[in-house]
């Protein structure tokens, strides 16, 4: 069933951690069962909202995403192949039509293919992920090579990557190392301190592994795994965050380890330790499980920005886990700041250089950061309940058959981000008054500000979008609610 306040100071408490944490400042609660944007207001809004953006970027897990050839280039872990989402501005990454890079047909290696990275050497990509055979302890890395300087390729297979001493050894999440002028396979993968711990080995070129690995005992605040190494280069040290703990527990969070300039990487005693997570979930503005990220650039070079995965559930869940940036600072001891997990709906300034995605939001009480309203027909809940899991804190629901929620948005492409719950059910969608397509907002575990729709691609101009209660709903739903919360319009 969907989550109700349990007493008014519960709903007061949730209501003040909205207003003070979360990037837009909380709106009151409305009842009112139609409610419009004020066109003052939008107007105020839309050239600042040009500049800005929203997470998610990407459904997908485990990201990795660099800035070249005029475009973001993102990938995430989509299991049976390797996809990529490129994109001049940021902003519209989530509406970027994926490109599949790479899929294989021998059966060693086809199958779970995750966590895919890309770094350019002598003007080629070289791709490295991992893969198995349908068995996990059969994971181990892997290397593309691009045929020309294009980070979607096209690529063809070049090597398999295995250090000496763990040849035949359980290995993920490949990372390079560039240190005083060499590479190194950073990874994760069995050693003396965890199934998933934190290797290194050296390279002599970047699809060559030409020594053994050496382990590194990294902290992390609970035993099961060090993984995802990622590096960051400044003032003269090499800085390496991991992500540990198991990613679908709510406490996966990142770490961080440096070395001097000058000092070898295989030497275990030259990492330092840094105490205490660097990166860590978020309760107040509903961010749980905060890791698995890479570091990129602004495009104009002068920003460091991360881009991670998270999830809005505090629930153990491999699903749900979905790729967020923000821009991260630098320390007075010279380590990078990676600051706190910002909420999922929280606007953003773009990154300097960024040109801008023209995206604006409309939130379910009506108002707009752009052109855009919602009306609503036929007597709907709403309220703050829901407080870190919704945008803006508030959110409208109904189980009544019949009952509508219209968006009018002028733009190309509209989506639809609201809680999904065990006590969700299906609602019919229509763009312009055209065919209904049936969606079911059920989620076996409550999550908050979950992609529910994304309307096909429009001609440019306004447009409406229909959310129509059908009060039906699958088998395993307790009730047939249908949310109405964020809608991210996209004018590209």
């Amino acid at each position: 069933m969907r989550a109700r306040p349990i007493t008014a100071s519960v709903t007061a408490l949730f209501a003040l951690l909205v207003g003070l944490l979360c990037a837009p400042q909380a709106a009151p609660a409305t009842t009112s069962p139609t409610a419009t944007a004020a066109s003052a207001t939008a107007t105020a809004t839309a050239s600042a909202a040009s500049g800005t953006f929203r997470n998610p970027l990407n459904t997908g897990p485990d990201p990795f995403m660099t800035y070249a050839n005029g475009a973001y280039h993102l990938t995430t872990t989509q299991g049976g192949s390797i996809k990529m989402w490129r994109s001049p501005s940021l902003g519209t990454l989530l509406d970027a039509e994926p490109i599949t890079v790479w899929t294989d047909t021998d059966a060693s290696r086809n199958q779970h293919i995750w966590a895919a990275e890309f770094y350019r050497f002598d003007s080629r990509w070289y791709m490295y992920y991992t893969a198995d055979d349908g068995v996990d302890d059969h994971h181990r890395l892997y290397v593309l090579e691009s045929a020309g300087d294009d980070p979607a390729g096209p690529y063809h297979f070049k090597a398999k990557l295995t250090p000496p001493n763990h040849a035949n050894d359980f290995a993920i999440d490949p990372g390079i190392l560039q240190h005083n002028g060499r590479l190194y396979l950073a990874y994760s993968g069995i050693n003396a301190y965890q199934h998933n711990g934190l290797n290194i080995a050296p390279m002599s070129n970047p699809y060559t592994v030409s020594g053994n690995a050496v382990a590194l005992n990294g902290a992390g605040g609970c035993p099961e795994v060090r993984e995802g190494p990622e590096f960051l280069y400044r003032n003269g040290r090499t800085w390496m965050t991991y992500s540990t703990c198991d990613t679908g527990k709510p406490d996966y969070q990142v770490w961080e380890m440096s070395l001097p300039s000058g000092a070898d990487p295989l030497v275990a005693g030259n990492w330092t330790q840094r105490s205490g997570p660097v990166f860590a979930r978020n309760d107040a503005r509903g961010v749980f499980g905060p890791g698995h990220h890479a570091f990129f650039r602004s495009p104009d070079g002068t920003e460091d920005w991360i881009i991670y995965h998270a999830k809005t559930t505090s629930e153990l869940t491999y699903s749900n886990r979905t790729t967020r940036a923000q821009k991260i600072g630098w320390r007075a001891d010279g380590g990078p700041d990676l600051g706190t997990p910002l909420a999922m709906g929280a606007t953003q300034n773009l990154p300097s250089g960024d040109p801008g995605s023209g995206n604006h939001w409309i939130n379910d009480d009506g108002r707009s950061s752009g052109n855009g309203t919602v009306t609503y027909q036929g007597s709907w809940n709403s309220g703050t309940g829901c407080a870190a899991q919704c945008f803006w804190g508030d959110d409208h629901w109904s189980d009544r058959a019949g009952n509508t929620a219209t968006f009018t948005f002028t733009g190309t492409r509209i989506a639809l981000l609201s809680v999904k719950d065990t006590g969700n059910g299906i609602a019919g969608i229509r763009v312009d008054g055209g065919t209904e397509q049936r969606v079911d907002f059920y989620g076996a575990i409550r999550t908050g500000e979950t992609l529910q729709y994304f309307s096909p691609r429009l001609p440019y101009g306004t447009h409406t979008l229909q959310i129509r209660v059908t009060g039906e709903r699958n088998s395993s739903a307790g009730a047939a609610f249908v949310s109405v919360d964020r809608a991210e319009v996209y004018t590209d």
